[in-house]
């Protein structure tokens, strides 16, 4: 760790710091993530793609990286940014360090720098495009760097991180982390298009007793249904969801066919494809703490989030669908299902990693809405969450 390295913004803002992590330059939009840890699974989040993240956490890294934890093969983000980066892994789990694992993939890193003073300013400005350079020095030729930047607006990233051709994924969770659900000898065939799909909504679907065979967004419909599926995940990944037209014109034609849950920007897409609009936050939700409202249930999920735009929940209800979910930080919508269509989605991350499982429920109520053929109701939801409840209580293990 050792060098000067320049944060600059559109804006014309410039930090300067010290590097860690890969040398070089490269552009993208400057966001900000407030979970306290987790900062492998955000690194290998496809979800980042195209963006520089900010942790707001002040200390990132002490307990290393290892090859257990991560969402993709290789780190997603274009930069990363905190205020003081570990130099020592301190965990029994760590094959190397943060600083070792950014240099081995490229990754540009700067530490040192005032991160409230960013988050406080992108809070305040919008998330912002912005360059992180080890090889520029002059603040001019970088903030015409950062402006040079292309918007995340009508960016169509799914392309970059969707897998080439149809897969097969078999591995279940960690049963030392996270109580089995057993789901016994019963299968359902899962059609996941892979969007850029987290490993751990993966291993969820295995959980719950699904067969799961993975296609990229590009696929047609005939693919998708050729393996007769109970259902159809739809995952998260980045960019705009409205360029990704090809994605929603599958999901229409899908309509109705086969019951449907979709997550993050499969939540987007799907609402595009019931003739929804989708628009961009100011500053997006990202962290492992946004407080979500289920209106059916009336209790409040704290969820893992991460996400730069949102559906317009009054674009959706014309199509019936129910609002079902919403975030009580600024009212944004974060579920709905439809129920003459057996579809189900959420905006926020459910598959907690990283976060809370307050809300891997939802997994359950895809498993149910399989088997019954009909969106889940709130009794469903709150039959569901009382008996993820059971499955972590002493008694429940024992």
């Amino acid at each position: 760790m050792s060098g000067r390295c320049i944060l600059a913004l559109e804006d014309g803002t410039v930090f300067t710091g010290v590097a860690f992590g890969a040398t070089g330059t490269r552009v993208g939009e400057v966001v900000f993530n407030t979970a306290l840890t987790g900062y492998q699974e955000i690194l290998t989040d496809p979800s980042y793609r195209g963006q520089i993240v900010t942790m707001t956490y002040p200390h990132i890294g002490n307990y290393g990286v290892n090859e257990a934890d991560v969402e993709s093969a290789t780190p997603q983000v274009s930069g990363f940014v905190v205020r003081e980066a570990a130099r020592r892994a301190s965990n029994y789990r760590a094959t190397r360090t943060l600083d070792e694992y950014l240099n081995r993939h490229g990754v540009v890193g700067i530490e040192g720098i005032d991160t409230r003073a960013l988050t406080k300013l992108l809070r305040v400005q919008g998330a912002m495009n912005g360059v992180l350079t080890t090889e520029e020095s002059d603040p001019q030729t970088c903030v015409r760097l950062a402006r040079g930047a292309p918007s995340m607006d009508g960016a169509d990233l799914v392309k970059d991180v969707m897998p080439r051709g149809a897969g097969l994924w078999t591995e279940g969770l960690d049963a030392t982390f996270v109580p089995s659900r057993n789901a016994g000898s019963k299968r359902r065939r899962v059609v996941a298009i892979d969007c850029g799909m987290k490993r751990n909504i993966l291993r969820h679907l295995v959980d719950v007793g699904a067969e799961v065979r993975v296609l990229p967004p590009t696929a047609s419909v005939e693919e998708v249904l050729e393996s007769r599926p109970d259902g159809v995940f739809v995952s998260n990944g980045p960019g705009d969801p409205a360029a990704v037209t090809y994605a929603i014109a599958l999901l229409k034609a899908l309509r109705g066919r086969v019951p449907m849950f979709g997550i993050c920007l499969g939540h987007q897409l799907l609402g595009l494809a019931l003739g929804g609009r989708s628009f961009k936050l100011k500053f997006g939700h990202r962290g492992a703490n946004q407080p979500v409202l289920n209106v059916g249930t009336g209790r409040v999920e704290i969820t893992s989030q991460n996400h730069g735009f949102a559906v317009e929940a009054s674009s959706i209800e014309s199509s019936g669908a129910t609002v079902t979910h919403v975030n009580l930080n600024d009212r944004t919508l974060e579920g709905f299902t439809h129920a003459g269509e057996a579809l189900l989605a959420v905006q926020y991350h459910p598959e907690a990693s990283p976060g809370p499982h307050d809300a891997t429920y939802l997994f359950d109520c895809f498993a149910r809405m399989m088997d019954t053929g009909r969106a889940p109701t709130a009794q469903d939801m709150s039959d569901a969450q009382a008996a993820l409840q059971h499955r972590r209580t002493p008694a429940a293990a024992t």
